[in-house]
C-alpha cells in the first residue's frame, strides 16, 4: 500500500485559491519580495498546516541550484563547533540554503570522502573547519574551482578565504594577564603544529613573552586538542623536571587541553592557582562550573560561523572581493579563579 503523498506547491495553490506560480515565488527567498506581506503570511500558514516540505532534489534539477552547502567539522563533540554551526545555519537559512553536515573525526580520509559524497549531492560550496596546513586534497579542490571558505582555520598559504579569531592577540591577552599577576616563568602547551591554530597560538605566545622581555619557561606540543592531550603533555613537562616546578603558570592552546592540565595537577596534588595558574583558549560553555573556574580567551564562535557562511554566499552570488577575503575576529580575556598572583 502506498504511503501518504507529499504536499506539493500545486496543492498549496489549490488550497489558497491562487496560481501555483504565486506559491512558488513565495517559497523562493530570492523572489518572495515580489509577494505582498498578507499573501505571504497566508502561504506560510498553509504550508505549516498542510505539512509542505520543499523538494530540494527536484528544485536542483529544474534550476541547476541545490541551495545546499557542505559543512565539514572535525569533531562535533568539541564544544567549540555547535555555536559555529548555529551561526552557519542561521546565515544560510536566511537565504534559503541548507547545510549538509559531515563529522570527520572517524578516520583520516573522512574529509575527502565527505567532500566526494557531498559533490554527488550537488552542493554549491563548502564551509570547512577541518583544514590542516598545506593540505594537498584541499588545494586540489580549490584548483578545480570549488567555492570554499575555511572556518576557525587557515590553509597555511592564504590561498583560501577564511574567518578566524585573532590567535596572536588571544595569546597576548593571556600572557599580559599572567604578567600582570606577577608571573615571569610561564609555560605553554601548544596545539598540533599541523593546524594553523596550533602554530599561530604558539608563535603568539612566544611574541607576547618577548614583548615583556621574557622567554618561555617550558613548552610542549599536544597530540590533539583534547583533555587527554593536555594530561599527557602536562605530565611530560612535570616528569622532565623530576618534581621541580620551574614555571608558575601554563597557557594552554585550547580549553580541552587546559581541562586536562587541571585534572593532572589535581591528581599530582598541585594547587591551582596557588602553585600554578592555568589559562585556556576558546571559552567553551561551563568553564565557570569546573573547580577552579577556568580563565580563558573567549572567541566569537557564532559570529565566526555566521560570517563564514555570508562570505561563501557572497562568493556564490559573485560579490567582488569575497573569494579572497580573510576575516579576523577579535577575542577577549575572561579571567576566573584558575589564575592568581605568582607564588
Amino acid at each position: 500500500m502506498n504511503g501518504p503523498r507529499d504536499v506539493t506547491i500545486a496543492d498549496l495553490a489549490q488550497h489558497l485559491g491562487v496560481h501555483k506560480s504565486t506559491v512558488s515565488r513565495a517559497m523562493d527567498p530570492a523572489r518572495r519580495h515580489l509577494i505582498g506581506a498578507e499573501l505571504l503570511q497566508r502561504v506560510e500558514a498553509a504550508a505549516r498546516t498542510l505539512g509542505y516540505r520543499p523538494n530540494r532534489a527536484a528544485a536542483a534539477l529544474s534550476t541547476g541550484r541545490s541551495k545546499t552547502i557542505g559543512v565539514l567539522l572535525p569533531d562535533i563533540t568539541n564544544p567549540v563547533f555547535p555555536p559555529i554551526l548555529r551561526g552557519i545555519e542561521d546565515a544560510l537559512d536566511a537565504e534559503g540554503y541548507f547545510a549538509l553536515l559531515a563529522n570527520t573525526s572517524r578516520r583520516d580520509d573522512a574529509a575527502q570522502t565527505a567532500v566526494e559524497r557531498m559533490g554527488a549531492q550537488r552542493v554549491e560550496g563548502f564551509l570547512i573547519a577541518t583544514a590542516v596546513r598545506d593540505d594537498s586534497w584541499l588545494e586540489g579542490l580549490r584548483q578545480r574551482g570549488t567555492r570554499i571558505v575555511l572556518v576557525n582555520r587557515t590553509d597555511g598559504s592564504g590561498a583560501l578565504p577564511a574567518v578566524i579569531s585573532d590567535d596572536m592577540l588571544g595569546m597576548r591577552l593571556a600572557v599580559d594577564h599572567l604578567v600582570g599577576l606577577g608571573h615571569r616563568r610561564i609555560a605553554h602547551l601548544a596545539g598540533p603544529a599541523t593546524l594553523s591554530t596550533g602554530l599561530a597560538r604558539k608563535i603568539g605566545f612566544e611574541q607576547a613573552l618577548l614583548a615583556h622581555g621574557l622567554a618561555p619557561a617550558a613548552m610542549a606540543e599536544c597530540s590533539a586538542y583534547t583533555v587527554e592531550g593536555g594530561q599527557t603533555a602536562m605530565a611530560a613537562l612535570l616528569d622532565a623536571r623530576k618534581g621541580r616546578r620551574d614555571f608558575s603558570a601554563v597557557v594552554a592552546a585550547n580549553d580541552q587541553i587546559a581541562l586536562g592540565v587541571l585534572d593532572l595537577l589535581r591528581r599530582r596534588k598541585i594547587a591551582v592557582p596557588q602553585q600554578i595558574s592555568v589559562i585556556g583558549h576558546n571559552d567553551i560553555p561551563l568553564l565557570d562550573q569546573v573547580n577552579p573556574p577556568l580563565s580563558s580567551v573567549r572567541i566569537q564562535h557564532y559570529e565566526m560561523g555566521f560570517r563564514a557562511a555570508r562570505l561563501l554566499l557572497d562568493a556564490l552570488s559573485g560579490t567582488p572581493g569575497s573569494s579572497d577575503a580573510t576575516i579576523v575576529l577579535r577575542p577577549q580575556l575572561v579571567a576566573r579563579a584558575s589564575t592568581g598572583p605568582a607564588p
